[in-house]
């Protein structure tokens, strides 16, 4: 047998998995991988529906802000961080109502708040970036090309979306049939090597199930991962650790990227020998978004070369 991807997609509500997958193919391969690669998609979980095809997708780093945060930012202006993060957080714990089978023992609705407090404080920097500046001055960060209130918005949409959906997997029930989605899309013909893409949340899933599974993993590439997130790492069913079954692990992120604050695994998972940490460029909209991480050459070359590809 051949070589075969699994890809496990991210944050928030997503086109149909057909597309999906052949968005991520072409990203990663330039060209649709037919059989030789499988899309977890865990998007049902927490969405009804899936997105119309092609519609922009502002958490995945697309161009336009969904229209309720353009809103909310164009009618009273940003809010305050604070009543942004307290806001963001009353809201994850409604969504998890009275908690489900999946919350972890001893865990509090409260446990994520940092990682929350972290991200709206760097979305706030970024949508700030450039302000003023003299003309052609050196810029700490790249300035997007929106007004302010539409990078702030943006940057908030992203926050609040991951936010919701991580705090969903530890806490509101959702971990069990998102970890399932993944566990079927991992069963396959065996033989040929196997790879595993996982970005942002999906990371995070990919990388408990295989923990619990201990399957032959030829690379593990998570991108834009909240893996090295200390409060993430609280929560996790077993101590951070390499999976026994994963022969290498890179761990690629960009360090405006919203989602990924702590950019280093090593040395907390064990054995570090096997983990590659990278700092690459993402220079899409929100820095997060998964065809711009999957376009990077430190990303493609590992894993083309399992495919027997020029690694472009």
């Amino acid at each position: 047998m051949g070589p075969r991807v699994v890809y496990v997609h991210g944050n928030g509500n997503k086109v149909r998995p057909e597309l999906l997958k052949s968005q991520w193919d072409t990203a990663l391969f330039g060209r649709d991988m037919a059989e030789a690669s499988r899309m977890a998609y865990w998007a049902p979980v927490r969405h009804p529906e899936p997105v119309p095809d092609f519609r922009p997708d502002p958490v995945d780093g697309r161009p336009e802000p969904a229209a309720e945060s353009r809103a909310r930012a164009d009618r009273s202006g940003p809010e305050a961080p604070e009543e942004f993060v307290a806001r963001t957080l009353d809201e994850a714990r409604h969504e998890a109502g009275g908690h489900g089978p999946d919350v972890r023992a001893g865990a509090e609705d409260g446990a994520l708040a940092g990682w929350l407090r972290d991200m709206t404080y760097l979305a706030d920097t970024l949508a700030h970036a450039g302000e003023g500046e003299e003309p052609g001055a050196a810029l700490p960060l790249e300035a997007l090309p929106l007004p302010r209130p539409g990078r702030t918005a943006l940057f908030r949409l992203l926050v609040e979306q991951a936010f919701k959906d991580v705090h969903a997997y530890f806490f509101g029930g959702a971990g069990p049939a998102m970890r399932e989605v993944v566990a079927e899309a991992l069963d396959g013909p065996d033989g040929g090597p196997l790879v595993v893409v996982g970005h942002g949340l999906g990371a995070v899933i990919a990388y408990e199930v295989l923990t619990e599974q201990a399957r032959e993993v030829e690379l593990l590439v998570t991108v834009g991962s909240p893996l090295a997130i200390t409060e993430v790492q609280d929560q996790l069913t077993r101590p951070p650790a390499v999976p026994a079954g994963v022969a290498a692990w890179r761990n690629p992120s960009d360090l405006r990227d919203l989602v990924a604050l702590d950019h280093t695994l090593r040395p907390e998972y064990a054995p570090e020998q096997r983990i590659t940490d990278l700092l690459v460029t993402n220079d899409s909209t929100d820095h997060h978004g998964i065809a711009a991480y999957l376009a990077q050459h430190e990303v493609r070359a590992p894993v083309q070369r399992l495919f027997g590809h020029g690694a472009g």
